[in-house]
């Protein structure tokens, strides 16, 4: 049990909800799904995506795809990895389960030329699978024209060490909105990451030639413009969508064309000062709230002894360990204050361990995370 505030909590109800809802959607329009998993990090989550139908996972860094491989998890690394350090580890995860698959992405002549030398004598079983990266201007990673893609591929077919096994785009890097401006700029990503796949289908080393975009936001244009069989033959459509899982009371709230999905996360915290009329200070802080795109909301509140109270204030600032709340009319001391959070994706990485609830808000677990940087040596 964890009794001391602050805490952060899941609603496990709402979780499985969300699980089944992305796994039905997913099915209806023949894509699987790869969930991004540095959201949560936290086995009892991924778990359950995997048991819904996920047919592995997405995380970030080198780190974290030691930690999936070690729940027993095939990884896609949804970056490039191009020091020399990482790529070693790679080699080690790629070497130490063989049963897995262990994929990352290129977008450049220097990358490579790095994973040539670190995956050097590895042999055809222990070659390093990866997928060339389609950005877009002004965005992140990714190459920016068709013709670098195919520069990129030739490159990879050239190296024993490596094999070509599809094509990734991300959507999101676009502001959160549905404005026309907006949905415009996305279909023409897709559009773009799709060309890039037709162009290289002779390029592909496996007979299971992957098309994968990512992103919570804009899934239902991602499938518009999703490349098939009758394309490429054999083609795996993969999503890597990962905030549905919790969902939120911000950003992905509005954005989202699944409003049937429920906020999971929040934080809960004790009023611990009163200094001002109107004005509470809230014992929870950035170190323990996402503040990265918007700050949280409060979404209800209780008095010391658990009656709720009308639900008041709005965050005026925020410190390591403080918040500071004004129109807050009639709260007080020691009430409990409970927030809903934007953007998922970092708010577990706060908290070694959170409470697990039922759709009632009674405590039934706690979990823990793993953001930590283990060895992989």
């Amino acid at each position: 049990m964890i009794t001391s505030l602050p805490q952060l909590r899941l609603d496990v109800d709402a979780l499985d909800h969300n699980i089944r809802t992305m796994a039905a959607w997913c099915a209806e329009r023949d894509v699987v799904l790869a969930p991004h998993v540095k959201t949560t990090m936290s086995e009892p989550v991924v778990a359950r995506q995997v048991a819904a139908g996920a047919v592995g996972v997405t995380v970030a860094t080198v780190d974290q795809a030691g930690i999936a491989l070690g729940w027993g998890h095939d990884v896609l690394i949804a970056n490039e990895v191009v020091d020399a350090h990482g790529l070693a580890g790679l080699r080690r995860l790629v070497e130490q389960h063989p049963q897995h698959q262990v994929r990352c992405l290129v977008d450049s002549e220097a990358g490579v030329a790095a994973a040539r030398a670190a995956f050097a004598g590895a042999g055809a079983d222990a070659a390093l699978e990866v997928m060339v990266d389609v950005g877009t201007p002004g965005g992140r990673t990714g190459v920016r024209t068709r013709d670098e893609a195919r520069h990129v591929a030739r490159l990879v077919g050239q190296a024993s060490e490596l094999r070509l096994v599809g094509v990734a785009g991300y959507e999101g890097v676009v502001p959160n909105d549905r404005t026309t401006a907006v949905l415009d700029a996305v279909d023409a990503h897709c559009a773009a990451v799709r060309d890039v796949f037709l162009d290289l289908a002779d390029a592909f080393g496996t007979d299971r030639p992957v098309f994968t975009m990512g992103g919570s936001a804009f899934p239902d244009r991602v499938v518009e413009h999703l490349p098939d069989g009758r394309d490429v033959p054999g083609t795996l459509r993969l999503l890597r969508s990962g905030c549905y899982v919790t969902h939120d009371h911000g950003t992905y709230a509005r954005v989202t064309p699944f409003p049937e999905l429920r906020a999971a996360l929040t934080v809960r915290a004790a009023v611990v000062s009163a200094p001002e009329p109107g004005t509470v200070v809230v014992g929870a802080g950035k170190r323990d709230l996402p503040y990265d795109v918007e700050p949280p909301v409060v979404v209800a509140v209780h008095d010391a002894d658990g009656r709720a109270r009308v639900p008041a204030g709005r965050v005026r600032s925020m410190y390591d360990q403080h918040l500071v709340l004004t129109g807050a009319d009639g709260l007080a001391v020691a009430d409990v204050v409970t927030f809903g959070i934007s953007h998922p994706c970092s708010a577990f990485d706060r908290w070694a361990a959170y409470v697990v609830t039922d759709g009632s808000g009674r405590q039934v677990d706690v979990w823990t995370t793993r953001f930590d940087r283990p060895s992989i040596g």
